[in-house]
């Protein structure tokens, strides 16, 4: 099949791509035009967001559309987007941080994970726009409160929530963005416009015993940690609540 049309702008970035599973993509879409979720796990991927996010921090834009599969089903199909969305500020799929700017964000953050709270080395933390730039473009901001520093399980899970959230898909409104747990976990009134709250706890050095001491009481109820969880901070919370609008009731006991 004779290869398609792009801009030299595009084909420029597309021929510097590196690595297997990014390559891929970029071969297939250069030689096809587009490609789709069945088409990645015809590859051998099994989870083609992933394959489709190595190629967007490479720095080339893509644009999602929807297609039918050889089944009939609806699924995903993606193609290079306007050449004016490269990102000039990555190279090798990772964005360009000076030392300096990458330790203010983690010091901003006292070291810890802006979603699961656990302290990491500074290492092992990557920058994260708060608002994904593919919504906000430049609005997303180049100042250390624009960043939130992720650990790489949290910065996956954030990245694949994101993809498939219909403001990224549709809207790209960063205003929405911005009230989501994986922008504001701090403060947020949404996960990906699902009516959700969330909170990550981590147990961390001594704590961890707390954290055993939790799991064998739930386990012993038989009920889920999570739900152990729950249950105790809501009678916690019901009781100092008692306890202010009946402030004698202690001492009656």
């Amino acid at each position: 099949m004779k290869s398609h049309r792009f801009p030299k702008a595009i084909l420029d970035i597309a021929k510097a791509v590196k690595g297997k599973r990014s390559r891929v993509v970029v071969d297939h879409i250069l030689q096809h035009g587009s490609i789709t979720t069945e088409d990645l796990e015809n590859y051998g991927y099994k989870h083609p967001p992933m394959a489709i996010r190595d190629v967007r921090e490479q720095g080339l834009p893509r644009e999602m559309f929807w297609t039918t599969s050889s089944d009939g089903r609806s699924i995903a199909g993606y193609r290079f987007g306007d050449p004016r969305g490269i990102r000039r500020d990555r190279l090798g799929g990772r964005a360009i941080f000076s030392k300096d700017f990458h330790e203010q964000v983690c010091e901003a953050h006292k070291s810890c994970c802006a979603i699961c709270l656990t302290r990491y080395e500074h290492r092992y933390l990557q920058l994260d726009h708060r608002v994904p730039y593919e919504v906000a473009g430049e609005m997303a901001g180049t100042g250390i409160t624009d960043y939130m520093p992720l650990c790489g399980s949290c910065n996956r899970a954030k990245s694949w929530s994101c993809e498939h959230c219909d403001n990224w898909v549709k809207e790209r409104d960063p205003t929405l963005c911005d009230t989501c747990y994986w922008a504001r976990p701090e403060h947020h009134e949404h996960i990906a416009l699902c009516a959700i709250r969330r909170l990550d706890i981590a147990w961390q050095g001594e704590e961890a015993k707390e954290y055993d001491d939790l799991r064998r009481i739930a386990d012993g109820k038989k009920q889920r940690l999570p739900d152990f969880v729950k249950e105790v901070l809501r009678i916690s919370v019901l009781k100092k609540s008692a306890d202010r609008e009946d402030p004698g009731s202690d001492k009656d006991r």
